[in-house]
């Protein structure tokens, strides 16, 4: 008898143990998960704060504006701010981008839990409660200022509406804050808006920003100091084109965005983007000056932008454009050459190049280039963009095809003086050419380049 009391009350203490526990201290804090209902319904507004770090990389610590935890004031701290949820759900990227930023640098990661507030059906009442996110953040960055951080050292990611929430804090301090992140910031209710309404180039020492879905849900014109449009920032590839898609063909563009920006927390993939004036020069070849010396590289999207703050353009604020192209699935880099081509033909010949590159493994990649077809002029250089889906380091063979799309008719030569291939990507990787070459229209031409005389550019 005495032996079995024992027992229970042992399981009794031990119950209660857990009973203590699982109510004052939640082991490891989750993002909140709420249903459509609570959409439906609407919910009012509270904000979490939940603290990443390598010694708790998976397991987050829940902060605020008066108990700091494990953050470390001397490291940079990433604050990572979410838009709306109509239907209530956590946000399917929040993991991996932890890991990322963690993964390439030993910083505090904190996600910004707005979800009881961004679960509405009606949008208008989520971007209603933006301003007070950005207050209690402004709060517990007091308290990190006052604890001795600095706020070069303080970066802020937003998605969509966070993006703004990201702008309302940088505008709390001036500017002073080290850098903003906008990833595809939301469009409606801030399209048109002046700057103190929505995200701007002065809320902070850099902003940049991605813009994936300018036709729907996202921002349209700049908000940066330098603005990413991938593939235009209009339809991505790999999304669904009709409303078939489902939910998809609705959030995919949109999304795109916080991927792109995941991407380049990968060590095998640097997207390079192009500074222009429209995505249209940049598809014809007149924006690939960049990269070629060390005096002005490419900048690079994600993570790595501000490597490039230095080469921006004069201006209050300074402000660039940069476009570029990806593939259809994760990492979704692209890897862009220059083709320049100097014919002599006697008449004018209109048309597109498809280029095919061959390594010494075999490994093949193509490029057709026909975004515009170009005009070949005697003795003038025309400057064409392939884009391939691999990159091939040492090229072995080149293929080239010249066709005019005529279907019927003469069949015309393209009279090569000289070709020269340069990969954008890796400037450092020596140039190839190749001089007298005719190409007969819609056969394939294939040769072995050679290295460029060191003298041209």
């Amino acid at each position: 008898m005495g032996s079995t009391f024992h027992m229970l009350r042992l399981y009794f203490l031990l119950s209660l143990m857990c009973l203590v526990r699982s109510d004052t201290d939640e082991t490891c804090p989750s993002f909140t998960k709420l249903s459509f209902h609570s959409a439906v319904v609407g919910t009012g507004l509270n904000v979490k704060l939940m603290l990443y770090t390598r010694r708790n990389p998976t397991c987050a610590q829940a902060i605020n504006s008066t108990v700091l935890g494990n953050l470390n004031v001397t490291k940079k701290t990433t604050f990572v701010v979410h838009g709306f949820r109509p239907t209530g759900s956590p946000p399917v990227w929040i993991e991996d981008l932890v890991e990322g930023l963690l993964s390439v640098e030993d910083m505090n990661v904190v996600i910004v839990d707005w979800n009881r507030g961004a679960t509405t059906v009606m949008y208008n009442h989520a971007s209603s409660k933006t301003r007070k996110v950005a207050t209690v953040l402004k709060e517990f960055i007091d308290l990190m200022l006052a604890e001795g951080a600095s706020l070069d050292d303080i970066y802020v990611i937003g998605v969509s509406l966070g993006a703004h929430i990201a702008g309302f804090v940088g505008k709390m301090y001036d500017g002073q804050l080290g850098r903003i992140t906008g990833l595809d910031p939301a469009g409606p209710l801030y399209n048109g808006k002046p700057p103190e309404d929505r995200l701007d180039p002065r809320d902070a020492q850099f902003v940049d920003v991605i813009h994936s879905d300018t036709d729907a849900l996202g921002y349209k014109e700049p908000l940066g100091n330098i603005d990413f449009y991938p593939n235009g920032g209009l339809d991505q590839p790999g999304c669904p084109k009709t409303i078939f898609g489902g939910m998809q063909y609705f959030k995919c563009d949109h999304q795109r965005s916080v991927y792109l920006y995941l991407s380049s927390l990968r060590e095998n993939c640097a997207i390079t983007a192009y500074p222009c004036d429209s995505y249209r020069d940049y598809r014809n070849g007149k924006c690939v000056n960049c990269g070629i010396s060390q005096t002005e590289p490419c900048p690079i999207l994600g993570y790595y932008a501000d490597n490039w703050k230095d080469y921006l353009r004069e201006g209050d604020p300074p402000m660039v454009k940069a476009f570029f192209d990806t593939a259809e699935e994760k990492p979704f880099c692209i890897y862009h050459y220059s083709v320049d081509i100097i014919t002599w033909n006697k008449n004018v010949r209109r048309g597109s190049i498809t280029i095919k590159l061959k390594d010494k493994a075999g490994n093949t990649t193509e490029s057709k280039i026909n975004h515009e077809p170009a005009t070949f002029q005697k003795y003038h250089q025309v400057s064409l963009l392939a884009r391939f889906s691999q990159d091939l380091d040492k090229v072995e063979a080149i293929s080239l095809v010249f066709s005019t799309g005529s279907v019927i008719g003469p069949r015309y030569k393209l009279r090569i003086l000289r070709m020269k291939l340069r990969s954008l990507g890796h400037p450092e990787r020596p140039q190839l050419c190749r001089y007298d070459l005719v190409l007969m229209e819609n056969v394939e031409t294939v040769f072995q380049p050679i290295l460029c005389p060191k003298l041209q550019m």
